[in-house]
């Protein structure tokens, strides 16, 4: 997995990456009371504004880790948003993309490096 400095997590599998947000992000929002996530098929570049998180505490955007196309996303978390602070790093992923370069998750943090970043 990788990071970003915006505390997203990426997994790239096949080249297609899952992205959610970190357990630490999850922590510091508090209990996630909305989630609004783009639609498949939507072309994104990298710093786009593409989802929104809204908690007990703040309102947050996600933005587009890297440009690629939106395939998939989980609808089972705007159902219900509270999964995001049961699982954040597992079954509450927001969406699927498939990364116009591959290369881009090379520029992302490793886990070691995330947990110096937020120490």
């Amino acid at each position: 997995m990788k990071y970003t400095e915006e505390h997203e997590w990426l997994d790239d599998q096949d080249g297609i990456v899952t992205v959610g947000i970190t357990a630490h992000a999850a922590e510091q929002l508090g209990d996630i009371v909305f989630v609004e996530l783009p639609e498949p098929g939507f072309e994104v570049t990298k710093d786009d504004e593409i989802a929104v998180i809204e908690s007990v505490k703040a309102a947050s955007e996600i933005l587009a880790p890297m440009d690629g196309e939106i395939v998939e996303v989980n609808g089972a978390i705007v159902d219900e948003p509270g999964q995001v602070n049961d699982d954040p790093e597992g079954a509450a992923w927001f969406f699927k993309m498939k990364p116009a370069d591959a290369a881009d998750m090379d520029e992302m943090m490793d886990e070691a490096t995330y947990k110096a970043f937020i120490a």
